[in-house]
């Protein structure tokens, strides 16, 4: 049985893979049917689609420091709260966030819940609309 320190291992390993660049390892954390899902936009599905989206969006991240603030497990599901430390193509930022992260028996992200604002991610990103919409 997975123990909530496993699922908070799970988390921090997943923090470590974002801020070493490691887009296959973001990817390879989820199931095969999980779920990213920033609140504000549709979900996105499933881990090779997930791998493909990670990827896109890392090839405009020239540097990123997910600072961890506080992480726990309530009934069973992680919650964690960061700033998000980053550069995308020349423009940098910081936004904070909550994830909320459902962890399956094998290990695996069943489903990531973001919660952010999203005007002030895509203002310090540079962009003029959503990545979601323009496809960047």
């Amino acid at each position: 049985m997975i123990t909530e320190d496993d699922k908070i291992a799970v988390v921090m390993d997943m923090v470590d893979a974002w801020n070493t660049h490691d887009w296959d390892r973001v990817a390879n954390l989820f199931a095969e049917d999980g779920v990213l899902h920033s609140m504000m936009v549709d979900p996105v599905v499933g881990r090779d689609t997930i791998g493909a989206r990670i990827s896109h969006l890392g090839e405009g991240i020239e540097e990123i420091t997910l600072r961890v603030r506080h992480v726990g497990v309530i009934d069973g599901v992680v919650f964690i709260e960061r700033v998000d430390d980053f550069t995308y193509h020349g423009h940098s930022g910081a936004v904070p966030v909550v994830g909320v992260i459902e962890i399956g028996e094998d290990g695996l992200i069943t489903e990531w819940r973001e919660y952010y604002d999203r005007a002030q991610l895509l203002g310090a990103m540079g962009l003029a609309q959503d990545f979601d919409a323009s496809g960047q």
